[in-house]
């Protein structure tokens, strides 16, 4: 048992109608389900933020949603208030089969720094735990979906690389929000890193 399915963020709020919306997020459920059957483990995340994160553009004030600040761990994209704990935008979609996941990995949920990799929190050294569970269960092999692939999946992707893991992105099964060219960045970023993009 060596390889894992990473399904990222696929939440309401992530998919159309929700709070931070990815355009065809909702579609690649019914493929992520039928994908987790050809998986060793499956590793489902979710963005679990407190009321008030410091990533919302509402805690800065005159500040617009997708403005760049600089935190005190770097520069930081300044989110639409979303995934707020318990909330129906943080649920998983509907849809999407959550009794296969052998994990459910909350992240986000530290109100002073945002986390969009599954690995570690944005100021890369804090890590989720999440390695540390892979590696308890000899799992070397990681194949990542999910929402959104400029954020969450290539930092999570990129962290998993960096940390010896072999990673590889579906990229038909993921969706992508694309600010001023972060997709062709984060593909491009990926592929530097030695994630494999089928």
């Amino acid at each position: 048992m060596t390889r894992a399915l990473i399904v990222i963020d696929i939440q309401n709020d992530f998919c159309p109608g929700g709070a931070l919306a990815v355009e065809g997020g909702h579609a690649i459920v019914p493929e992520v389900n039928a994908l987790m059957a050809e998986f060793d483990a499956v590793i489902l995340t979710q963005d679990w933020h407190p009321a008030g994160h410091s990533s919302f553009a509402s805690q800065h004030a005159g500040a617009a949603p997708y403005a760049l600040v600089e935190m005190p761990y770097g520069p930081q994209v300044l989110w639409p208030d979303h995934c707020i704990q318990g909330s129906h935008g943080a649920a998983f979609h509907p849809d999407l089969t959550t009794d296969r996941a052998d994990m459910i990995l909350r992240k986000g949920y530290n109100p002073a720094i945002d986390s969009y990799s599954a690995f570690y929190e944005n100021d890369h050294t804090t890590p989720t735990g999440l390695e540390g569970y892979l590696r308890s269960r000899n799992i070397t092999d990681l194949t990542m979906v999910g929402l959104a692939t400029d954020f969450c999946v290539n930092f999570s992707a990129v962290d998993a690389a960096k940390s010896g893991f072999s990673v590889t992105v579906l990229q038909e099964l993921c969706r992508g929000i694309d600010l001023d060219g972060s997709l062709d960045a984060a593909l491009s970023g990926m592929q530097a890193a030695g994630v494999t993009l089928a």
